[in-house]
């Protein structure tokens, strides 16, 4: 680029603060030239406009060159370029700098010195920059025309905010990347996600990110102080994590104008901005903030400077040559210039002294120092990859050679790892994009900057990948998004009720009820919890609808109180007025109108209604008898009542008074309703059917508030394992009764008692043995038959031999009636009472009876003097008062060797209960029951 006297074209400077139109309108003069080179202060940003105008003009027309990228079409017209890169050997019509004010930066001050004393456009030349720059423009180019710019909008301080409570749209920034991925983090947990942009990041990652920022995905940007750059973005609140950074050689305070520089992107075009501090920053100072909301600052006084005129002849010549000095006291000698340091590191080599003597050595070796340290490296490891470099541009081909690349390259394409790692290899990515895009560094300068911008594409999008899964929940911001800007959420239903809300799971509907997905942070369930409001309601009052017009073919009633829809619980029933019209709770269905919800519980509770009226309808007829005058009378009215409270069935022993009392024709209107009076219980066959059954037991345990209290015997069995959590009354609603160890279904429990009665009907001495047809009929085992017999009152009075089989008797006439399992009842401070009338001895001894014994002619006589069938009650004959032998006592007040011993547990009152409903007492039988079960017999037959 020529070095134009002062006089050949234009020369203006546009000064003034953020968001003034400065870069927007040298963009608009440069593309009303024929040509133009717009120099950037980043890569960045040089990508960025680039990108507009490539929109405006076409690429063919666009050039991009910074150091690790260069598009250049062969018909290139206007070219962006980081400052450093801009092309010195071209003419453009027109030629524009921004941020002119980091002439005075310490590292890079000196390029834009440089670039302000001595690049010109042919025509025009723009300057931006701050209005610090005034005074220090006017002494070094007088003849520059100065146009100072006033802000579009407003920027006012805001104070301290917590991260959570910092508004939408804001922008925090931090001074490392330790620091930016921490607050990122913090702000995923706490507020959904947020981009983030630092001057590391390749232009694909940055650009990729920011986007997530302006399409609004993310409400928060967390960035380095490369925003302050030129970077235009939609930020309303820009908040300080810090106000100190490390410049590369301390740690120190930020200046209020570079405070002011960074604060300014709060607010675009005509919208306020403020700026604020947040995390651990300490608050400004009044006068920092009056500075910043004025933009008043001190005015630049000194810009850094070195000769652009180097001697390259040798390493001496080259060095006197950058040690020039000064040609004006405002222009300051730059100091720990990095690639000064770096040719010292180098030089130190005598391979490498050696080289820089021969011819263009110098100059070569200079161009490799001048490599960026993408790397953030040590000095140190920094001059070795230069001297690396160096030897191999000066070695017998001249070039890098390109196995060498193609290693480094290989070893660099692995888009594994997480954030660090691939943040890591694209900075090596970087140095050797640098190298290829320098045209006489390789063989073949095409073929390697492809080859590394593949690598370093594959390793942003990776990168790009990894920022936004490690910082952005992406169902979260989505979802706010959703809920902020839209009135109709896009919500969909799959075939497993799997629920989506713009294309992310939040949730599933079983039948009515949505279960939200509860992984995720607070913030996240709030999100879905809120989107499902929204988005899942529609859903829900359409599933109501349908259901309030639901068929019954659709509809089931399960065994544990819930109401099913095709296969999914909608309703559980719950106590009402009525124990056979229970009523209903919704299951779900509370993001639905009240009016269909309404709606949807009428129709369940119809449906239930219809089902016990349907499987209960012997019951419910009773019921409906007991109303109607001449169809239940007298006391066959006080039983059908009974039967009624007791959900159709109750023991024989709670209803003996009533039963023994009723009449022929009180006995015939039972039957005519379909009750049972059996020998053990009163009951209505028709009930005992696995339907009516399990819904009389669900209906009990939900009228007595406990669904667990449901007998749910399986279809089938005539008997059950004995749960003693149940009470008779819970067994008795189930059709079953407690016997022992097992619960009997109340049919075979008289169907037992018949084939006990053929047999002791045929046996004069009204024995029975227990068999095979009596262990299949309640599907129990020998010894469980056993203990149900003992249960309901009937005693072993033989064991089994050789030669005899094991007999059984009916219950003696006692006071006690025997419990359930055989136990007896305790006397009062007495242990176990001995009831002698009930203790006979049985006819075959473990020990034979001793002959010489005066009582042995007795006992046979007993045992051989036979029973009559029936005989009239008589009186007892009176024994003699004489005292017994020991022997005979204990005999005769023994009970049977079978009888469950004292030391046996007491057995629970709803044992007892059942152990009361026992057959007709042997030696006298109940002849009411007798004639009950001759007329059900007579009704079988």
């Amino acid at each position: 680029m020529s070095r134009a006297r002062a006089g050949d074209s234009r020369i203006a400077a546009i000064l003034g603060p953020t968001n003034t139109g400065k870069t927007h309108l040298a963009l608009e003069r440069m593309m009303a030239h024929s040509t133009g080179v717009f120099g950037l202060p980043l890569r960045l940003l040089a990508r960025e406009l680039y990108d507009k105008v490539v929109k405006a003009k076409g690429p063919a027309a666009v050039a991009l060159i910074t150091g690790e990228e260069k598009i250049v079409p062969p018909t290139a017209r206007f070219f962006l370029c980081t400052v450093e890169a801009m092309p010195l050997d071209m003419r453009p019509a027109f030629l524009a700098i921004d941020e002119i004010q980091l002439a005075a930066d310490p590292e890079r001050g000196h390029i834009f010195t440089d670039r302000l004393l001595h690049a010109r456009g042919t025509a025009e030349t723009l300057f931006l920059g701050s209005t610090t720059m005034r005074p220090i423009l006017r002494h070094l180019i007088p003849e520059a025309e100065i146009e100072e710019r006033e802000r579009f909008s407003v920027l006012t301080y805001a104070g301290a905010k917590k991260l959570t409570k910092l508004p939408r749209r804001s922008a925090i920034v931090a001074f490392s990347s330790e620091d930016v991925y921490s607050i990122a983090e913090l702000v995923r947990r706490q507020r959904g996600g947020a981009a983030v942009v630092m001057g590391a990041l390749s232009p694909r990652t940055r650009n990729a990110q920011v986007e997530l920022y302006q399409s609004g995905e993310v409400d928060f940007l967390i960035a380095t102080d490369a925003i302050g750059m030129g970077l235009n973005m939609d930020v309303d609140h820009v908040a300080f994590a810090s106000f100190s950074k490390f410049d590369g050689r301390k740690r120190r305070r930020l200046f209020p104008h570079e405070i002011g520089q960074i604060a300014g992107r709060a607010g675009r075009f005509r919208s306020d901005g403020t700026f604020g501090q947040t995390a651990d920053a300490r608050p400004l100072d009044a006068d920092i903030i009056e500075r910043v909301e004025n933009h008043t600052f001190e005015p630049v006084r000194k810009l850094t400077w070195r000769d652009g005129r180097l001697d390259l002849r040798n390493l001496d010549t080259l060095r006197r040559s950058l040690n020039t000095p000064s040609p004006d006291p405002v222009l300051e000698r730059v100091r720990n210039a990095a690639d000064e340091h770096v040719l010292d590191l180098v030089s130190r080599d005598s391979d490498i002294r050696e080289r820089a003597a021969a011819r263009d050595g110098t100059a070569r070796l200079w161009d490799v120092c001048r490599t960026p340290d993408f790397r953030k490296s040590s000095p140190e490891e920094h001059a070795r990859l230069v001297s690396t470099l160096y030897m191999h541009l000066t070695s017998a081909k001249g070039y890098l050679p390109d196995s060498w690349l193609d290693a480094q390259l290989t070893r660099l394409a692995k888009t594994a790892g997480d954030v660090d790692a691939l943040a890591q290899r694209l900075a090596y990515v970087r140095t050797w994009s640098y190298a290829a895009h320098r045209k006489d560094w390789t063989k073949d300068p095409e073929y390697w900057t492809s080859r590394t911008r593949e690598v370093e594409d594959q390793l942003s999008d990776a990168l790009h990948e990894r920022l936004t899964a490690r910082f952005i929940d992406r169902r979260t911001s989505a979802l706010m998004k959703g809920l902020r800007e839209k009135t109709d959420l896009q919500s969909g239903l799959n075939s497993l009720g799997e629920v989506t809300v713009e294309g992310h799971f939040v949730g599933r509907l079983n039948g009515l009820s949505f279960e939200a997905d509860a992984a995720g942070e607070p913030l996240a369930r709030r999100a879905v919890a809120n989107a499902a409001m929204k988005a899942v309601r529609p859903e829900i009052n359409r599933l109501l609808s349908q259901l309030s017009q639901a068929e019954d073919a659709d509809l089931a009633l399960g065994e544990d109180g819930l109401l099913n829809w095709k296969d999914d619980p909608v309703g559980r029933l719950k106590a009402g007025g009525d124990p056979f019209t229970p009523g209903v709770d919704l299951i779900g269905g509370e993001l639905g109108s009240s009016e269909l919800i309404a709606q949807a519980e009428k129709r369940l509770m119809s449906f239930a209604a219809d089902q016990a009226q349907t499987r209960l309808e012997p019951l419910l007829d009773m019921r409906k008898a007991l109303k109607e005058e001449g169809r239940l009378d007298g006391l066959a009215r006080g039983v059908a009542y009974q039967l009624v409270e007791n959900f159709g069935a109750m023991s024989r022993a709670k209803l003996a008074d009533e039963l023994s009392a009723l009449s022929v024709p009180e006995r015939q209107s039972l039957r005519r309703a379909g009750v049972r009076i059996g020998e053990h219980a009163v009951f209505m066959p028709a009930l005992l059917k696995p339907g009516a059954a399990r819904l009389l037991s669900m209906l009990k345990a939900v009228h007595e508030g406990d669904i667990e209290r449901a007998v749910k015997p399986p279809p089938g069995l005539t008997s059950i394992p004995n749960d003693r959590r149940y009470t008779l009354a819970d067994y008795a609603a189930a059709g079953f009764q407690p016997c022992g160890p097992r619960a009997v279904r109340l049919d075979m429990l008289e169907r037992l008692a018949d084939l006990i009665r053929d047999q002791r009907s045929e046996n004069k001495e009204r024995r029975f043995e227990p068999n095979a047809p009596m262990t299949a009929l309640l599907g129990c085992s020998n010894e469980d038959l056993r203990e149900v017999l003992k249960a309901l009152g009937y005693r072993r009075v033989q064991t089994a031999a050789e030669d005899q089989p094991e007999l059984w008797a009916g219950r003696s006439r006692s006071g006690a009636r025997p419990a359930q399992g055989g136990h007896k009842p305790h006397g009062k401070g007495k242990g176990p009472r001995k009831d002698v009338r009930a203790a006979k001895p049985a006819p075959v001894q473990d020990k034979p009876i001793d002959p010489d014994s005066p009582f042995a002619a007795l006992a046979a006589l007993e045992l051989e003097q036979p029973k009559p069938a029936a005989q009239k009650r008589r009186k007892p004959r009176k024994k003699p008062k004489s005292k017994p032998s020991a022997q005979s006592s204990e005999a005769e007040a023994t009970p049977v060797s079978d009888a469950p011993s004292d030391s046996a547990p007491t057995p629970a009152p709803d044992a007892q209960e059942a152990a009361s409903q026992s057959p007709a007492e042997e030696s006298q039988p109940d002849t009411q029951a007798a004639s009950d079960t001759a007329e059900t017999t007579q009704e079988r037959s």
